[in-house]
C-alpha cells in the first residue's frame, strides 16, 4: 500500500511553488525586456505597439519553457526544432503587419521588430540573460534611433 509522506510532500509542493515563482519571473522578465521598443512603436501610432511587443516576448519565452520542461535540457534536436517552429510562427504574426499599397510597403520594420523580439522572448527563456538584453538594446536603439533619422529625413516611419 502507498503511505503518503507529508515531509516530501512540503518539499514537492515547496519546489513546484518555486518552480512557478521562476517561471514567472522569465516571462515578466521577456515582457519587461520588450516593453521600450512596444511604447516606441504605440508613440509613432504602428500597427504593432505597446501590447504587441511585450505579448510576442512573453509567448516566445513560454514556448521554450514548455519545451524545456517537456523535452528536458539535454534534447539539442528537439531544441532546435522547437526554435525553427517558433521563429516561423513569430515571423508570421510580424508579416501580418506588412501592407503593401500603390504608396509601397508599410510595417516592415514592425514585422522585423517583431521577429528579434520573439528571439529575446526565446533567450529569457533559456536563461540567456546576456543575449535577452543585448537584443532589447539594440533592437530598442534601431527602431527608436532610426525612427529619429528617418523623420529627421522628412520620411515615414
Amino acid at each position: 500500500m502507498f503511505e503518503l509522506d507529508p515531509s516530501t510532500l512540503l518539499y514537492s509542493s515547496l519546489d513546484q511553488i518555486l518552480a512557478v515563482l521562476w517561471f514567472s519571473l522569465k516571462l515578466v522578465i521577456a515582457g519587461a525586456l520588450a516593453l521600450p521598443t512596444g511604447l516606441d512603436r504605440e508613440e509613432h501610432s504602428r500597427s504593432l505597439g505597446l501590447r504587441t511587443f511585450p505579448l510576442v516576448a512573453v509567448g516566445a519565452c513560454s514556448y521554450i519553457l514548455i519545451g524545456e520542461a517537456v523535452l528536458g535540457a539535454d534534447a539539442l534536436a528537439a531544441r532546435a526544432r522547437l526554435l525553427q517552429g517558433l521563429m516561423t510562427g513569430v515571423g508570421f504574426v510580424g508579416g501580418g503587419a506588412i501592407l503593401k499599397s500603390s504608396d509601397g510597403v508599410q510595417g516592415t520594420a514592425s514585422a522585423a521588430g517583431v521577429w528579434v523580439t520573439g528571439a529575446l522572448g526565446a533567450a529569457v527563456g533559456f536563461g540567456r540573460w546576456d543575449l535577452a538584453l543585448s537584443m532589447a538594446l539594440v533592437n530598442f536603439l534601431l527602431v527608436a534611433g532610426l525612427s529619429r533619422v528617418k523623420r529627421e529625413r522628412g520620411q515615414d516611419c
